[in-house]
């Protein structure tokens, strides 16, 4: 698999509250997150950076992960686990009370991938059907949009945009939506903090993975246009493009 993650502070904020990573386990299996702090003074980036630290030390020692059914189940009880530590955090650093962070994580194998999210941080994936927001912020704001009482086209600039209905760390139980994917030699996951989802289309982002050009170089791209656009906000973004390698694993879908 090719990867790659970057993270910008952008044009506006003092301080970046985004944490992202890309990590392997004990069978090389990828793991891929992205965080998007929230809390006062800098207890945002606390939650994002502990969360992104939690995660990848339990998936650094973690194996046997094979099927979708044992990746989901990974994933539930992990992320359970790295809520309770953000939570208690908070609670035992008054300076920290609070704070909380958005959560999107992908474990990426040659034949599937398992995505867990919580808040609007996103997931897109890029396969042969075209390309696809498969996470659902959970947001004021797309709570609106499902109940049809604002338009999608009035959600991009409604002033409460930002209103979160769900974010790790910030009560002691956590409900998360997992979900698993087949995945073939060639897709694409794009793992991003609303500082990108916010700024660049939808068809600017396949257009990157679709350049031709590296994935480093289509996150730099990705970055740059969020800054074009007025870099209100951190950006962050990981990626992950699935090889096949030797096809071990291919029946696990």
């Amino acid at each position: 698999m090719e990867t790659v993650y970057r993270s910008d502070i952008g044009r506006i904020r003092q301080h970046n509250e985004d944490c992202t990573g890309i990590f392997l386990n004990k069978e090389k299996a990828v793991f891929a997150i992205v965080a998007d702090g929230m809390g006062g003074h800098l207890a945002g980036d606390v939650a994002s950076s502990m969360a992104v630290s939690a995660f990848r030390g339990l998936w650094e020692s973690s194996d046997g992960i094979a099927t979708p059914d044992q990746a989901e189940s990974w994933l539930k009880a992990k992320i359970e686990e790295v809520n309770r530590q953000l939570f208690e955090h908070s609670i035992s650093h008054p300076e920290c009370s609070g704070m909380g962070t958005t959560f999107v994580g992908a474990i990426c194998t040659p034949s599937f991938a398992t995505i867990g999210h919580i808040g609007d941080s996103r997931c897109y994936l890029l396969n042969a059907n075209g390309f696809n927001q498969i996470t659902e912020d959970h947001s004021l704001v797309n709570e609106l949009v499902r109940s049809g009482e604002i338009s999608k086209e009035d959600a991009e600039h409604h002033p409460r945009k930002n209103v979160l209905m769900r974010a790790m760390g910030t009560e002691r139980t956590v409900e998360v939506e997992i979900k698993s994917v087949c995945t073939e030699d060639g897709d694409a996951l794009l793992l991003c903090s609303d500082g990108l989802s916010n700024k660049v289309s939808e068809e600017e982002m396949q257009s990157s993975l679709e350049s031709g050009e590296s994935l480093e170089e289509a996150a730099g791209r990705l970055i740059g246009l969020a800054n074009q656009y007025g870099g209100e906000d951190n950006i962050s973004v990981a990626m992950v493009l699935m090889l096949s390698g030797d096809g071990e694993g291919d029946s696990a879908c």
